[in-house]
């Protein structure tokens, strides 16, 4: 992807390009959140020896450059973020894509790549890059993608981008339908030390339908941007997947750190569920849903929704001794048991999301069917049916 770009960069800096789990060939060792994806890059680094570096990252690489902007401010020097968003879309849309994957593997979106990353002119001049974007994508672990759309799913930086300390140059191609213009500007107007480069005739992929562009930009950024280290502590922000590029500077000596005195332990207060149960009930069940279910509670459910969601979700399902996926299975034979089909329906969608295959679903109704009965099997199979259907089915 950075193919067009390193050239120019590597005759002022050491360039370092890596592929996110899963993709490109790399181990296929899912990471589950941008953070954990940061994390894996930053060993990386310390095991070559490169301690401050300017970092440009596209999409998923971008968000990773924004966590590590905010997380370790101390490593990174200037940053470049190409098609990049504090908030990707909606967890709903990264989930469902991941039920997708699960069910009918990569083929279809890998078919719909091209559409969503190129303009049309320039994948109509050039099948060739077109065919690798499909194949690119076709090719990615399943389950590596998956976890990349669980990471984007629970990604949302909108109210710390206040806090990214590091010139930042955001970059965004004209006619990009996925991150466009709008979300470069919300970084923008979020990030105290950051500019705007709009690339005409660009869709997502700038880097590769704009290379000359993008090369110029990331040259001069890297160029006029390049903080040296503070003496004490700054803010920095995350990053990004999809091949994002690396130019690092010469290094650096770090700033020694200092451990903090030991401090007598004090008694712990037991936590207030409610956040907690509120979060998860999102991730299980989707934010639309948590959303309808919350909007029409009253003065007379009100307490009965914030029951539910501190004690069911934030205390039960969030248990370490079950994972999500045995949970589902218990509460879609419970549900069956009790003939909650309209429960059912939208904990069925919630098995999808939690990992659980159409297969597996029918095995679990099937084994319900011997121990709750035929006839509240029977209605079961119908309504699981229709929403596997809907989940499962990609769109046009």
């Amino acid at each position: 992807m950075w193919d067009r770009q390193v050239p120019e960069l590597a005759k002022q800096w050491r360039v370092l390009r890596f592929d996110l789990p899963g993709h490109g060939g790399a181990p296929a060792h899912p990471a589950g959140s941008v953070a954990e994806l940061a994390t894996r890059l930053l060993a990386t680094l310390d095991s070559i020896g490169v301690q401050r570096f300017g970092y440009a990252g596209c999409a998923l690489g971008g968000a990773v450059g924004i966590e590590l902007a905010l997380r370790h401010p101390e490593r990174l020097a200037s940053l470049v973020l190409v098609a990049a968003s504090p908030r990707f879309g909606t967890p709903d849309e990264f989930r469902q894509r991941g039920v997708i994957v699960r069910t009918n593997g990569l083929d279809p979106i890998a078919r719909t790549s091209p559409d969503r990353w190129f303009t049309g002119s320039f994948a109509a001049a050039q099948p060739a890059i077109t065919e690798w974007a499909v194949q690119m994508v076709r090719t990615t672990d399943p389950g590596c993608y998956i976890a990349a759309c669980e990471a984007l799913a629970s990604f949302d930086v909108r109210t710390e981008l206040g806090r990214v300390g590091v010139p930042t140059l955001v970059l965004v191609g004209s006619d990009d339908r996925v991150t466009g213009p709008a979300e470069a500007r919300t970084l923008v107007a979020g990030v105290p030390d950051a500019r705007l480069a709009v690339v005409p005739g660009a869709s997502h992929l700038v880097p590769v339908e704009q290379p000359a562009a993008v090369t110029d930009l990331l040259v001069h950024h890297f160029s006029t941007a390049w903080q040296q280290p503070y003496d004490t502590g700054q803010t920095a922000l995350p990053a990004a997947p999809v091949n994002p590029a690396i130019a690092a500077a010469p290094q650096v000596t770090p700033v020694a750190e200092i451990a903090p005195a030991a401090v007598p332990a004090q008694p712990v207060a037991r936590p207030d569920r409610y956040e907690t149960g509120l979060k998860i009930r999102r991730e299980v069940l989707g934010d639309a849903h948590v959303d309808r279910a919350l909007a029409e509670s009253d003065g007379f459910s009100g307490e009965f929704q914030e029951f539910i969601t501190r004690y069911a979700w934030g205390e039960i399902w969030d248990r370490p001794g079950l994972d999500r996926r045995t949970r589902s299975c218990i509460t879609l034979t419970a549900l069956v048991a009790g003939g909650h089909s309209e429960e059912l329906a939208f904990h069925v969608r919630a098995a999808l999301r939690n990992g659980l295959t159409p297969d597996e679903i029918k095995e679990v109704l099937l084994q319900a069917a011997v121990y709750c009965g035929v006839p509240a099997a029977n209605s079961a199979f119908r309504v699981a049916r229709q929403v596997v259907q809907e989940e499962t089915t990609p769109a046009e």
